[in-house]
């Protein structure tokens, strides 16, 4: 198992956006629709990634202003990032921008792995972000 190729991915994205309950449906393929804030949670899964054993270590940041001290650390050490929104708070897309210009600042360079994801599609009849948001 030493020799398992190993990577540090880091959740981030506003307040109420989805993070923990993303991370908790691909760990442990179970909901949650109680939201409780995260101060910050890290969890371990086991993947095959092109024939070999992965260690994804996936830390789900906290989204509340207060914590961004805390996140900048999180960001060092991060080698691919999820940046979350919610289609249903546009406020959360527009936060989007500041995460992805503190990643950049904080790594000093641009070519690593980011995901932008767009939560909570489920709740169609909320949607205020489309794909034609920036058009």
């Amino acid at each position: 198992m030493s020799t398992e190729e190993r990577y540090k991915l880091v959740v981030v994205g506003g307040g109420g956006v989805g993070k923990s309950a993303l991370t908790i449906q691909f760990i442990q393929s179970y909901f949650v629709s109680d939201y409780d804030p995260t101060i910050e949670d890290s969890y371990t899964k086991i993947c095959t990634v092109d024939g070999k054993e992965t260690r994804l270590d996936i830390l789900d940041t906290a989204g509340q202003e207060e914590f961004g001290a805390m996140r900048e650390q999180y960001m060092r050490s991060g080698e691919g990032f999820l940046l979350v929104f919610a289609l249903n708070d546009s406020g959360s897309y527009d936060e989007i921008q500041k995460f992805h210009t503190q990643i950049l600042r904080v790594k000093d360079r641009d070519d690593f792995p980011m995901v932008l994801v767009g939560n909570k599609s489920d709740l169609d009849q909320l949607r205020v972000v489309t794909c034609y948001t920036n058009d």
